[in-house]
């Protein structure tokens, strides 16, 4: 428990219905959803489209999503929404046109957005409600206006360069020609229309006709090869979820081309060392997890793919071998230069929310856009924000996530359902926080964060500077970060007290609202 003495927040704790997401806006919509009847995919919808609205430069409608979703008594489901590459879209294309790499503010940066094809799929299999019902409070803020939170602020005023390198953009995420400011009003007409179609029509109001017609046209005027039949043929699927034990609690997340498996590797990695330092803000909890980090991501870069399109050893790298080859690796007293290859299988390389509902359904949701704004391409005239999820492949024929025609790119987006929020290395700190080191889930949450990153080790401000210091002696590359690391939510099902637990991020606007 935390100290009262201190500034900060409460974990909130409900009986009947709980929901944690980055906006408090959204929070309200999907209480608001819950007490109408609706059920946890009602209201994680719900809260995903005001997030659409009221936090542009981290989701859209121009995203994609994935879900994890318990229902009481029935094993979990996963759900992939993600985008995939045009049918034009081959490594041989690219070649001849002379690029090498797919650049953020490029049309070539942007997969076919996969997140209204999955809401439209969510809703059918396991909603109550009607598209209508989920778009209305996102319709309504889009037309009436929404005040801006400090933290989006603080976004948006950091992408303004973004901003002004598209037309659309300019038009749209501008007022009167400026960043909004933390409580100005902004309104998005056009994306109200948009959704208002959508509303109508449903999943085939964002895929044919108008909508998607206005999207390929401005990205072929950029030099873009998507196509309406791109769109049209968009599909999503449930998948398998995959899992390891920690600590007593299985840990589910996505499969590949999700990088879930990445926070996986990681806690098999961390439990074979145990408690470290003296708490969860000490010098060696965090040189070991970076450490770990390191190795789990390389293996991510060197396997992770989409499974349709690409061998990915799944098994492999979740067997106690790959795990105890890789903690062999890392020396609790000193940083590596040099961790090591990857071992190979033998014979061959932003904004989450979570709802619980009345009947025990939990989802754990996730819809994003990538970079923040994604591509910085907004159409001018239906007003949608175009995701970078291209940037996930790479063009080399040999890789396994080279680009292709209809593929689905690595993916970042990484919901959980064992409290996930962040991304693999997220997930990983706040299950150690509060399987490790005992933390409530909202303390869990708060920890500062040390993450590695482009050859650096960024710190947040809230990191000691002795702790600070412990690492750079140990050899870590340390830079303090300017802008705090994610941004969580969580909602623990405490069975035996029979309530429900709520987290939110403070390095986010959001919070969590039970009853």
């Amino acid at each position: 428990m935390r100290s009262f003495h201190f500034p900060g927040r409460s974990p909130v704790i409900g009986t009947r219905a709980m929901c944690a997401t980055s906006h408090p806006l959204a929070s309200l919509a999907a209480i608001e959803m819950l007490r109408k009847g609706g059920n946890a995919i009602d209201a994680a919808l719900t809260a995903t489209a005001v997030m659409c609205v009221v936090e542009p430069a981290m989701t859209g409608i121009g995203g994609d999503c994935f879900a994890i979703i318990a229902k009481p008594g029935q094993k979990p489901i996963a759900f992939n929404a993600s985008g995939k590459a045009p049918k034009a879209a081959t490594p041989e294309w690219y070649a001849k046109a002379g690029i090498k790499q797919i650049e953020t503010q490029t049309p070539h940066s942007v997969t076919i957005p996969g997140a209204i094809d999955g809401w439209s799929r969510l809703l059918k299999d396991h909603g109550t409600k009607t598209f209508a019902d989920i778009l209305a409070p996102a319709i309504g803020y889009a037309e009436n206006g929404w005040a801006v939170q400090p933290r989006i602020a603080f976004d948006w005023a950091s992408l303004e360069g973004k901003i002004r390198n598209n037309d659309g953009a300019k038009l749209h995420l501008l007022k009167n020609g400026l960043v909004p400011k933390s409580g100005e009003i902004m309104r998005s007409p056009a994306l109200a229309r948009t959704m208002r179609i959508i509303a109508e029509k449903g999943r085939d109001g964002f895929y044919t006709g108008e909508v998607a017609e206005d999207i390929v046209a401005e990205l072929r005027a950029l030099g873009g090869i998507q196509t309406v039949e791109d769109f049209a043929n968009q599909s999503c699927a449930y998948v398998d979820p995959i899992s390891v034990g920690y600590k007593g609690a299985e840990i589910l997340e996505l499969p590949p081309n999700n990088q879930g498996i990445v926070a996986l590797v990681m806690l098999k990695m961390l439990e074979r060392f145990g408690k470290l330092g003296d708490g969860p803000v000490s010098v060696e909890r965090y040189h070991v997890m970076m450490e770990a980090v390191r190795l789990a991501y390389k293996m991510r870069d060197m396997f992770v793919a989409d499974p349709l399109m690409a061998d990915v050893p799944v098994e492999h790298m979740l067997s106690d071998a790959f795990a105890d080859e890789l903690v062999s690796r890392i020396d609790r007293k000193t940083r590596k230069a040099d961790l090591g290859p990857i071992p190979r299988p033998g014979g061959s390389d932003t904004i989450y929310m979570t709802v619980v509902d009345e009947g025990g359904m939990a989802v754990s949701f996730i819809n994003s856009i990538y970079s923040g704004f994604g591509s910085g391409i907004v159409t001018k005239k239906t007003g949608i924000v175009l995701q970078n999820r291209g940037q996930g492949f790479v063009l080399d024929p040999k890789h396994p996530n080279c680009i292709a025609p209809g593929k689905r790119p690595m993916h970042t987006l990484v919901p959980a359902l064992v409290g996930g929020n962040l991304q693999p290395a997220g997930h990983a700190y706040v299950m150690q926080n509060m399987l490790e080191y005992g933390l409530d889930p909202q303390e869990a949450i708060d920890c500062p964060r040390v993450f590695f990153e482009n050859g650096v080790c960024w710190a947040e401000e809230s990191v000691p500077q002795s702790v600070f210091d412990g690492l750079a002696a140990l050899g870590h590359p340390m830079q303090r970060k300017p802008d705090p690391w994610g941004g969580g939510q969580m909602v623990v099902m405490d069975r035996e007290n029979g309530v429900l637990i709520g987290a939110s991020d403070p390095r986010k606007d959001g919070m969590a609202l039970g009853y």
